[in-house]
């Protein structure tokens, strides 16, 4: 259950009237209460300049298409991710040969270091992390949006639903589907803990 929370001026954060004569007060209250975590969320899929330029354009689009934003239909942070979403799927080629380029990087010779916990560690994590990116590559794209809103943005899957415009019966298939091609692509046991 989601709490109504209200900024200054009495602005509902939750689902504010971007329409109304306070609609820059509103927009504003939505940048306090949402810009950080939208920004974690680009920055982990992407890098940070990226997700600097991501959440101002996420912004512009919001108050260009204030209009368009239905409260009745959707929390703000649901649309707000929804916007940042779209605009990052720009971004998904150059995404994917990233997340590629860093799967290949695993065949590339690491300098030798002296054999310690430290050092073994860093190693297991490069290693993971290679893995991982591999799996995330491969997965479809729509399938890769609904499992990084939850995992990264700590999005439900009802508000990842809302935030791609969506059924919530779509966004857990969805989820269901890239979670299960990750255990496959990572060769984890089916009766694992998510």
């Amino acid at each position: 259950m989601t709490n109504v929370s209200t900024g200054w001026r009495g602005v509902n954060t939750d689902r504010p009237d971007l329409t109304g004569s306070d609609a820059g007060a509103a927009l504003t209250q939505l940048y306090d209460a949402h810009a950080r975590d939208l920004h974690r969320y680009l920055a982990r899929r992407r890098d940070v300049a990226t997700a600097d330029d991501l959440v101002a354009e996420t912004y512009l689009v919001a108050w260009a298409q204030r209009h368009r934003y239905d409260p009745a239909r959707a929390p703000a942070r649901a649309w707000l991710y929804g916007i940042a979403t779209n605009l990052l799927r720009r971004h998904t080629r150059t995404e994917v040969n990233t997340l590629r380029a860093l799967t290949r990087d695993g065949a590339r010779p690491t300098p030798v270091e002296p054999v310690d916990a430290a050092a073994a560690a860093r190693a297991d994590a490069g290693t993971t992390t290679r893995l991982l990116a591999g799996a995330l590559a491969r997965l479809r794209d729509e399938d890769r949006d609904v499992l990084l809103l939850i995992a990264w943005a700590g999005l439900t899957p009802t508000e990842a639903a809302q935030a791609l415009d969506i059924d919530p019966g779509t966004a857990r298939t969805r989820l269901h589907r890239a979670r299960t091609r990750l255990r496959t692509h990572l060769n984890v046991p089916e009766n694992s803990h998510d």
